[in-house]
């Protein structure tokens, strides 16, 4: 057995809470010892990670890691919110009570660590002296060493995070034992794997998994599941999974801020990490906070609406990440940047990597190049040929500190005051490139119905949304009805307003398929729209559904945008809404307790768009 004690005391981690919660777990998952860990461990950990296979060099200061090939990506169905009281259930939590998933966790966790170290990290996911530090700080428990040093790019680890809580006993617990992987059943009716969070406990249990957020506590789990609810449950903020950026007038010198929520593979990352336009480059400055995570509180003393990145880090997709998609992410993981790699295509001889999208093609000689899996691209058959090198949920780890435009307050305590709230689906028509809502029920409403088309038939009906509230759907951790009302609280306190927006870079043209929109850099300017509108200084053209800018309020020099394709993305398709209208009534009475503002937003624009 561990000497826990030792550990603990070589650390300097007196918290008597934290002691006591870590001989307890050592105690039941049978770890051989136990080693407490701080950033400042990061290079002794990366050599011990090389020489024990669990990384391969990618360059100089780059690191390569692949997990089981049966464990490469969030697993909604085995994620669950447990608590005490069953009126937490919602629609899409997968609630479950805590009194079962606590027991049947502990089960599959006993002994389950026998033979290996269990790494004890103090983490905060806050800027230090921020107003919600005492929300952010956690030790995550983990028997696996690449999953600390993806936690030490995700957040800031340290002992001294736990040694000023003003309640020694408030810090979640996290605990991740990876188990067996090669036989845990995963998919099957015997899959043992579970990720739960037991959010009135604010403890966190997850077994069967050392990949992503399904092993990276502090991300996910703590940074959205638990903190949503703790948010609720202190009537204090929201923990939304948002990007947050600032954009400059060097002209005015003013900086704004904007965040928002978008489905998965609807441009969230993309946006994130943008880069003005040349054309604009000379007056504006875009800066980057964020790519996955905000969460939003009113200052006490100012009254205004105010923001936070909890991460250190980004957690990216590699695939379609490229010089033209993205590329101030690939200058985030240049050599020298500790970045590390996860399921990507790997030449362990010449140390290089390649995921789909990263150049038009795959490299033309492969020899030595393995795929994610770890096989061979020599040995493949005619049949496998067009297989992906790179999973497509491949990823890159790297910290805030390495993106090249990473704003100069990014770690500072007050956080920054929030301007404009937007939301972006991915759909082929309907949605007008952007549109600007003034009232706040209604840009709660809008957020409630975000969702991205289907693409193909096995994922729904052509032209339907798959609905995605605020982008929250797979981390609601409390009922629907009750997160809309506390959002209108937390919002509705502020004393200035952001302005709420839909924006979509997807509108496609019926006959060829072209995007109407070049997207990327240019994703700026109707951003830029937006900030004018707020100010007063554009009027836009009032529809149904929103605020639509004319073409000449547009920044569009150094674009060339057919008239044709602007007047579509900036106008409304009237019949097409009207059938939406009956999608988004048929999705909001799934939820419970949902306010009657947002019944009267659904109606208000329901009858304007009757009148049109």
């Amino acid at each position: 057995m561990a000497d826990v004690e030792a550990a603990l005391d070589l650390a300097g981690l007196k918290n008597p809470k934290v002691r006591e919660y870590v001989r307890y777990w050592a105690d039941l998952t049978g770890a051989d010892r136990v080693e407490v860990v701080s950033a400042a461990d990061d290079a002794r950990l990366v050599k011990e990670a090389l020489e024990a296979g669990e990384l391969e060099p990618a360059g100089e200061g780059l690191y390569y890691s692949r997990s089981y090939h049966k464990d490469t990506a969030r697993s909604e169905e085995r994620t669950i919110v447990a608590t005490s009281d069953p009126q937490d259930k919602g629609v899409y939590n997968n609630w479950r009570p805590a009194e079962e998933m606590t027991p049947m966790l502990e089960d599959r966790m006993r002994g389950a660590s026998k033979g290996k170290t269990m790494y004890v990290i103090p983490y905060l996911m806050a800027p230090p002296g921020n107003a919600l530090a005492p929300y952010a700080t956690g030790v995550e428990l983990t028997d696996a060493r690449t999953v600390v040093l993806h936690m030490i790019r995700m957040s800031r680890v340290g002992v001294e995070y736990l040694e000023d809580l003003e309640d020694p006993n408030q810090f979640v617990r996290a605990v991740h034992v990876t188990g067996d992987l090669e036989n845990l059943g995963q998919g099957t009716p015997d899959d043992q794997r579970y990720f739960v969070t037991v959010a009135d406990q604010r403890t966190i249990l997850h077994y069967g998994s050392s990949y992503g957020g399904n092993a990276l506590l502090g991300k996910i789990a703590h940074g959205l599941r638990q903190a949503a609810y703790d948010g609720w449950a202190s009537g204090k903020f929201l923990a939304e999974q948002y990007m947050l950026i600032g954009i400059k007038d060097k002209q005015t010198g003013k900086t704004y801020h904007i965040c928002g929520g978008f489905p998965s593979a609807s441009g969230k990352t993309n946006l994130a990490m943008m880069l003005a336009p040349d054309s604009l480059g000379d007056r504006y400055h875009v800066s980057f906070y964020g790519d996955d995570i905000a969460w939003l509180w009113v200052d006490e003393a100012s009254g205004k609406l105010y923001g936070m990145n909890p991460e250190y880090g980004v957690f990216g997709v590699a695939k379609d990440t490229n010089e033209v998609t993205n590329p101030t992410a690939l200058a985030s993981i240049a050599e020298g940047t500790q970045a590390i790699f996860t399921n990507i295509a790997y030449n362990p001889t010449t140390r290089e990597v390649w995921w789909e999208g990263r150049t038009p093609s795959p490299p033309a000689d492969s020899t030595g190049w393995l795929d994610w899996k770890g096989n061979p691209i020599d040995d493949r058959t005619p049949e496998q040929a067009g297989d992906p090198w790179a999973h497509p949920n491949s990823r890159f780890t790297t910290t805030l500190d390495n993106v090249p435009n990473i704003a100069d307050d990014y770690n500072a305590a007050a956080g920054v005051p929030i301007d404009a709230i937007i939301f972006g689906g991915r759909t082929r028509d309907r949605e007008p490139l952007i549109r600007a809502i003034h009232d706040l029920a209604e840009g709660v409403y809008d957020g409630l119905t975000l969702g991205a088309e289907a693409t193909s038939a096995a994922e729904g009906t052509e032209g339907v949304l798959r609905y995605d509230p605020m982008s929250n759907r797979p981390f609601m951790a409390y009922g629907e009805g009750d997160y809309a009302a506390h959002y209108l609280k937390i919002v509705g306190a502020a004393k200035e307003q952001p302005i709420f927006a839909h924006v979509n870079w997807f509108q496609r043209d019926p006959e060829d398929g072209h995007f109407l929109w070049h997207g990327y850099r240019d994703n700026l300017r109707p951003l830029l729209w937006l900030l004018q509108l707020k100010n007063g200084e554009v009027t836009g053209r009032q529809t149904p559904v929103g605020i639509i800018p004319s073409e000449d309020e547009l920044q569009l020099e150094g674009m060339s945008t057919s008239p044709e394709d602007l007047e579509t993305i900036l106008s409304i398709d009237i019949p097409r809404w009207k059938q939406e209208m009956a999608h988004r009534e048929e999705h909001l009475k799934q939820f419970e307790n949902l306010p009657e503002a947002i019944w009267e937003a659904h109606r208000r624009v329901a009858a304007a768009l009757d009148e049109a």
